[in-house]
């Protein structure tokens, strides 16, 4: 009597799925966290099963060496940019005063040599002067008119950059070069560390702090929300059925009532026996993969590689 009664127990509890079912499990599409630069692990900010929200940070590597790279891009911009403000800058205020100085000397001087020309002329014309004595005004007037000129384009000279074109053009490009630099040792001290992407499980972790790094090699292994997608295969029979977006049901044990998917995947290769699962139907007979996308509010009720039964709803 006990033996039939552990009987009817085990295969009570050995419920077999509906007919319309196909057998399946969970899968995880998992985002791996790495650095495309080898060190060592300074700092592992979270732990397997943790949650982590979107941009905390979650691993840092050792980077001394690109920080100091970095410095040294800096100053080497600040140098850059020095030395073109330098070439476009003009002289100095005091040269530029004395110029100023200089050409008010040289107006009063030429207009005080035009009035002794304009009295001459009343002289000469009077027969009161000789002509070489108006010749000798006039040429005075003419080197004071030309002072005037040259003190002015020494002024106009003064105001321009130091530098000549090429010589700004080269400093310009010296600058351009300086902050490409700068942007890139930037870019590779963001790369010694990295933070969540989107909020999600930590799924796992491979390395320990102190340990070294390779390049390229993951650190964690984040498990988003709407990551979560069922693979179950189906006959050929069912495939014309099988469209983009049809709604299905996912059933667990455990799970108190079906949880709603979408076929987002159907296969267009054809397998004999599915990789993982086996069932006395489809042994023989060529049947095709699909996977169905599961809601991310669900995603805290199933785990990947947890077989479950797929029925269309």
């Amino acid at each position: 009597m006990k033996k039939v009664l552990f009987l009817v127990l085990a295969l009570a509890g050995c419920e077999k799925p509906a007919d319309d079912a196909w057998q399946g499990y969970i899968e995880g599409e998992f985002v791996l966290l790495a650095s495309p630069y080898a060190g060592q692990l300074e700092k592992l900010h979270v732990r397997r099963g943790d949650r982590v929200e979107a941009g905390k940070p979650v691993f840092a590597l050792e980077s001394e060496s690109e920080r100091a790279a970095r410095q040294e891009a800096a100053e080497r911009l600040k140098s850059a940019e020095a030395r073109l403000e330098n070439l476009q800058a003009a002289r100095r205020a005091p040269e530029i005063d004395a110029l100023r100085a200089q050409l008010t000397q040289a107006r009063t001087a030429a207009q005080l040599s035009a009035s002794q020309l304009e009295q001459q002329q009343k002289l000469f014309k009077g027969g009161f002067i000789a002509e070489a004595r108006l010749d000798e005004v006039r040429s005075a007037h003419e080197r004071n008119q030309a002072r005037v000129a040259e003190v002015q384009a020494q002024l106009r000279s003064a105001r321009l950059p130091l530098g000549r074109e090429a010589e700004l053009a080269a400093a310009e490009g010296e600058v351009a070069a300086a902050k490409a630099a700068v942007a890139q040792a930037d870019w590779r001290l963001e790369q010694k560390s990295a933070a969540a992407p989107v909020a999600a499980l930590v799924q796992d972790t491979y390395f320990v702090q102190g340990e070294w790094v390779v390049a390229g090699r993951p650190i964690v292994s984040l498990l988003p929300p709407g990551n979560l997608k069922a693979r179950f295969y189906v006959p050929e029979g069912m495939l014309s059925s099988m469209k983009p977006g049809l709604e299905l049901q996912i059933l667990c044990d455990g799970c108190p009532a079906p949880i709603a998917a979408r076929v987002s995947f159907v296969s267009n290769q054809a397998e004999y026996t599915p990789p993982v699962l086996y069932s006395k139907e489809s042994r023989s007979k060529l049947v095709f993969l699909v996977e169905a996308r599961l809601d991310a509010s669900v995603s805290d009720k199933l785990r990947p590689g947890q077989p479950v039964d797929v029925r269309l709803k």
